[in-house]
């Protein structure tokens, strides 16, 4: 079955390792025949949630303009979300994490998203995986509270310089993963 797939991506940095995960990620995917939005969080402009409790009272997802309310048309299109991230102090990088706070605003706008499924893949620079575990925590309790079922993650540490994720097999394993979908 064709399925709409959000991807969205935490890093700033253009070509980097989270982004070659993420291409490789959609290449599977439309390689299984669904149809895939690839959103670069990293690079808009997302101010935090001020939670005003004002959502979609002015028309527009968020009250205060920033580039929130141009993703929100994704996120409520989508039957799947994915996030594919770099690794920002044992969490999301702030522009990903703003977009996640400001999902609120479908709470408060009593908007019923169609999202029924999730997957982190999620890379850094240290070789401990043990410091992932907050990102992965964070992300199943967030696909648990939205009633997401999740697909699962990807972990892929030792990668911080751009392209040293070519050396490993988490490209075949992120297509795979989007095959798979």
């Amino acid at each position: 079955m064709k399925k709409n797939i959000l991807v969205l991506t935490g890093s700033p940095r253009i070509g980097g390792n989270s982004d070659l995960l993420a291409d490789a990620f959609i290449k599977g995917a439309n390689k299984a025949g669904h149809e895939v939005v690839k959103c670069e969080v990293g690079k808009k402009n997302i101010m935090g949630c001020k939670a005003c409790d004002t959502c979609y009272s002015k028309g527009k997802p968020c009250s205060f303009d920033d580039d929130f309310n141009s993703i929100a048309p994704l996120i409520e299109n989508a039957d799947a979300i994915i996030f594919i991230t770099p690794l920002y102090w044992f969490s999301f990088p702030t522009q990903l994490k703003a977009v996640i706070d400001k999902t609120y605003s479908f709470i408060i706008g009593e908007k019923k998203l169609n999202i029924k499924e999730s997957m982190l893949l999620v890379c850094g620079a240290d070789d401990d995986e043990s410091v992932f575990s907050g990102i992965i925590s964070t992300y199943k309790q967030i696909a648990y509270y939205q009633k997401w079922s999740d697909r699962g993650h990807l972990v892929v540490p030792g990668v911080n310089s751009k392209g040293d994720i070519l050396s490993t097999r988490a490209l075949v394993l992120a297509e795979e993963m989007g095959n798979n979908i």
